[in-house]
């Protein structure tokens, strides 16, 4: 006699072994079991419906399936296979909290999630699963903006220093060893303190450059523990990286992730589309960005401990391409974020296929798991999918046949009670999300990227003074100390020039513009600032918005 739990899944076609009592109606009521986990999911404070209990092969729409409002900001992991519906849940999460007045953002790597900004098309499925789960559905569209990573792509392009970037995140992109990864850090610091600024490749590059040439190479010797032979690597790293057409991605203006967390006027929550699927033969180079934008929130936002509501969610598309071949002390720093920035409003949502896709460290950190189905066709998959079982709480559900036989749009969730405690195991057939299944038409989003507010804003790439044009000085003799020093000096003296035209100039735009304080700020943030940089997690600059 077998002790394997009954599987009262999705199309098991498992029979309970007594009848249910009827309820009213003459209607079979529901098992005590799953009345136990319905009451799980009775929340008294705002939440998101996710769809109806599925047991014993039947959906009972009258067991709703939720997860609280204020428990978003506790992060969480969508997994499954390719095809089971994934994209749809973000969609469907994304929408609710859009609603509720929380911004999202959402990592685009297919390309089909810009349809969240147009109203859904009904037909017969969609009808059909709404009556299933007993959801009011209704066609909408909401709030977006559309991003592209260095304008490589249809969406406002967004691009950051590599100064800001910082040497561990570069350091994985490049894929450098963890002494090349030292090294870099210890360039890093020799630019900051001789206020030369690296704004995009060019300007590492150059430093680089100039530390491995003959007349850098006393300065070199002064950075403790950096060889030639090491500095030479990153060089061809940093050229080859270079010549691939990744210059695009760094540079100025530097987007402000600020941006992320604004509202509509209606008060729905602003949901940020990043467009991946232009870079999709450059994986780790956009994962790396997405782990750029999450620290650069951290820096900027405060303390703000348990919220009635997030100040803002992120999805991440293809988590498993952040922890790749990654650095100890990459995977140190994301753990260390993701458990650190829930008290700064923010909720983390990885996407994946499986849960071992994920560090145990950081997998400890999800509270909030929907789990859709995983296939099990060779002894990897078997592997996987034993591994995955192990990570639920218990419940009687036969979990490694039931993650089998789910079908699209089917999930096992288990989130976090308002009390902060794991709900019970529950087989959900999810709700359809209300906005348009697919992308929107190429000129709606051109137009829509071009209407916006911030398109002026971010267009337009800048390439101001920095330390590439002050290395070029270096043909003047000048060591790195005397060409920031005599870069301050013209810095002063160009002020007073300016000061005296500015008395005869009636224009207030060219006394502003052109006022030496303007120009100063606008040219020495790496003469002035640069030497009191400080790094962080992931060693990405710090800094004042």
């Amino acid at each position: 006699m077998s002790d394997r739990k009954t599987t009262p899944g999705a199309g098991s076609g498992t029979v309970p072994s007594a009848p249910a009592p009827e309820g009213r109606g003459g209607a079979p009521a529901l098992p005590q079991e799953a009345l136990e986990i319905a009451a799980g999911y009775a929340f008294a404070g705002p939440a998101l419906d996710l769809g109806a209990l599925i047991w014993d092969g039947r959906c009972l729409p009258d067991a709703q399936i939720r997860v609280p409002l204020p428990m978003l900001n506790r992060h969480g992991l969508v997994a499954g296979a390719t095809g089971t519906g994934k994209t749809k849940t973000l969609q469907l999460i994304a929408e609710q909290l859009s609603a509720q007045g929380v911004p999202v953002f959402l990592a685009d790597v297919k390309g089909d999630l810009t349809g969240i900004s147009a109203p859904g098309q009904p037909d017969d499925k969609v009808r059909s699963r709404a009556a299933e789960v007993h959801q009011q559905w209704t066609a909408a569209g909401f709030p977006a903006e559309f991003y592209a990573l260095g304008g490589i792509g249809r969406g406002i392009p967004v691009r950051a220093t590599i100064t800001s970037f910082g040497p561990v995140l570069l350091s994985k992109v490049l894929q450098l060893n963890q002494t090349q990864e030292q090294s870099l850090g210890l360039i890093f610091h020799y630019a900051d303190t001789k206020g030369l600024e690296l704004v995009d490749l060019k300007d590492l590059r150059a430093v680089v450059a100039f530390l491995t040439s003959d007349e850098g190479k006393g300065e070199l010797r002064n950075i403790g523990g950096l060889s030639t032979a090491t500095a030479g690597v990153i060089l061809r790293s940093l050229t080859a990286f270079e010549a691939e057409g990744m210059a695009d991605f760094f540079g100025e203006p530097e987007f402000d992730t600020n941006e992320f967390l604004r509202t509509a006027r209606d008060g729905r929550g602003v949901v940020s589309v990043l467009e991946l699927s232009a870079v999709q033969d450059r994986p780790r180079l956009f994962s790396t960005f997405m782990m750029w934008l999450l620290a650069d929130l951290f820096h900027d936002l405060p303390e703000v401990g348990d919220v009635e509501r997030p100040k803002l969610v992120f999805f991440l598309d293809e988590a498993h391409l952040l922890f790749d071949d990654a650095s100890k002390a990459f995977l140190d720093s994301i753990t260390r974020t993701v458990r650190l920035i829930r008290s700064k409003g923010v909720g983390v949502f990885f996407v994946t296929q499986t849960p071992k896709d994920v560090p145990a460290e950081v997998l400890g950190q999800l509270g909030n798991r929907v789990q859709h189905a995983l296939r099990a066709f060779t002894p990897d998959d078997q592997k996987a999918l034993g591994a995955t079982v192990k990570t639920f709480p218990d419940s009687p559900y036969d979990l490694e046949e039931l993650l089998t036989g789910l079908g699209t749009g089917e999930a096992v969730v288990t989130v976090l009670s308002e009390r902060g405690a794991p709900t019970p195991v529950a087989a959900t057939r999810l709700r359809a999300p209300e906005s348009l299944m697919g992308p929107v038409e190429s000129g709606a989003l051109e137009r829509a990227v071009t209407s916006s507010a911030l398109y002026g804003r971010y267009a337009q790439a800048v390439d101001r003074e920095s330390a590439y044009e002050r290395l070029q000085a270096s043909r003047a003799g000048k060591g790195p100390d005397e060409m920031c020093a005599a870069a301050e000096a013209g810095e002063r003296a160009g002020t007073g020039e300016r000061r005296a035209r500015r008395e005869d100039d009636s224009s207030v735009v060219e006394q502003v513009v052109g006022s030496g304080m303007f120009k100063s700020l606008a040219r020495s943030v790496g003469t002035q600032i640069g030497r009191e940089i400080t790094r962080s997690l992931f060693g990405t600059a710090r800094r004042r918005r």
